[in-house]
């Protein structure tokens, strides 16, 4: 007799139930979708090519980079490593937009190009990431918002431009001979170490003062046209995550990743895990105690019987089927002869008192009542006319 394969029960949901009680989560979590690409669309245009300098947009630095030229400055926009350190030298100011977003690796090539050029390298929000590699001596304290701030140093782009746009991250040198300017809660937001003969590096806290939007206030366009515009050449390096000398296993590009993505969409997908956590605890099934219900027709005994039968042989269930004929005969036994209820399945008690009462019986009734399971469906039937002859004996004597 074949097993049968496992089949949904009676309280499995089906396909239907399933979508009934989905669709609703499915066409929020759509709608959210939807709604977040607009969102997301909408705001992309205001931020469209950030400090690149042939964008006009709001947050693009074209504006600068068009005053650069017309003062005589030739300006190269690289994406890779390789280009920028290839055209850096004395005549040369190379502008790194964004440091942090280097890999180990990538910092290392650069300080090193950094280290032999006699020109002057200018880092835009350089952070923890990037200062214990791309500088000595430099640490970071909090960051601090944009504000307009007073130069309150003697670097001379800085006592020309004035007050400038400048925050953001906020520097702690133990150069004695760097210049120190545009302090925020007592710390700089813009550093200039001077290296070997012309060479040096200039730390700027924030972009802000570079973007078409901002550059016409305060004396932010002068400082920038000084800061940038000090050599002939110009090499403005946008960092991307296409660059094949960024190592994709390092844990840097994933960090540089994660940059990328505004911290509002972090903390909404934050947000969204929690509310979908809290909405399953919602519509997850409550169980409690066990209800009695009236059931809606009325089942014959023999009919009930027939049934979980049918159900014993389809499972070829022999095993079963004989422990539930000897657990019922057992039960019917016990009081016939004597013996408690509770002790009914207890061979010790519940046998001395059958062969009392019949003692001339015929056959092992331990076998009978406790024995193995029948090996086929002949001897099943054969045990269940042997345990109704004993039953009707008992009755009988």
């Amino acid at each position: 007799m074949s097993r049968p394969t496992a089949s949904a029960t009676s309280t499995s949901l089906t396909a239907r139930q399933i979508w009934t009680r989905a669709r609703g989560a499915l066409l929020l979590l759509v709608l959210i979708l939807i709604g977040g690409i607009v969102l997301a669309t909408m705001r992309s245009s205001d931020h469209h090519g950030r400090l690149d300098p042939r964008s006009a947009d709001a947050y693009g630095s074209r504006a600068v980079a068009e005053l650069l030229k017309a003062q005589g400055v030739t300006v190269d926009v690289t994406t890779t490593l390789a280009g920028a350190t290839a055209a850096t030298g004395a005549d040369t100011t190379l502008l790194v937009t964004t440091p942090d977003l280097l890999t180990d690796d990538q910092q290392a090539t650069l300080y090193a190009s950094m280290d032999r050029s006699a020109g002057r390298t200018v880092l835009l929000g350089a952070g923890l990431p990037s200062l214990g590699t791309l500088t000595t001596g430099i640490t970071t304290g909090t960051t601090s918002p944009v504000s307009t701030l007073q130069p309150s140093c003697t670097l001379t782009a800085a006592t020309r431009a004035g007050s400038v746009d400048l925050g953001g991250e906020r520097y702690v040198t133990d150069h004695t001979t760097a210049d120190s300017c545009y302090y925020s809660d007592g710390l700089p937001t813009l550093v200039r170490i001077p290296g070997e003969g012309t060479a040096d590096t200039v730390l700027l806290g924030s972009p802000e003062l570079l973007y078409n939007k901002r550059l016409a206030h305060q004396g932010n366009a002068s400082l920038a046209l000084q800061l940038l515009g000090s050599r002939p050449h110009l090499v403005w390096y946008l960092p991307s995550l296409a660059d094949t000398t960024a190592d994709p296993d390092s844990e840097d590009t994933g960090g540089a990743f994660l940059d990328l993505i505004p911290s509002g969409w972090l903390w909404g997908t934050l947000q969204l895990a929690v509310a979908a956590l809290l909405a399953a605890i919602w519509r997850g099934r409550r169980l409690g105690p066990l209800v009695t219900e009236r059931l809606p027709v009325a089942v014959r005994a023999s009919e009930a019987t027939e049934g979980r039968a049918r159900l014993y042989r389809k499972a070829d269930a022999r095993d079963r089927a004989a422990t539930v004929l000897r657990t019922a005969t057992r039960t019917r036994l016990a009081p016939l002869l004597g013996v408690p209820t509770r002790d009914a399945h207890s061979a010790e008690l519940l046998l001395p008192a059958l062969s009392a009462r019949l003692p001339g019986t015929s056959g092992d009734p331990r076998d009978l009542l406790f024995g193995a399971a029948p090996t086929d469906d002949a001897a099943l039937i054969r045990l269940a006319d042997q345990l109704d002859a004993l039953e009707r004996e008992v009755r009988t004597s």
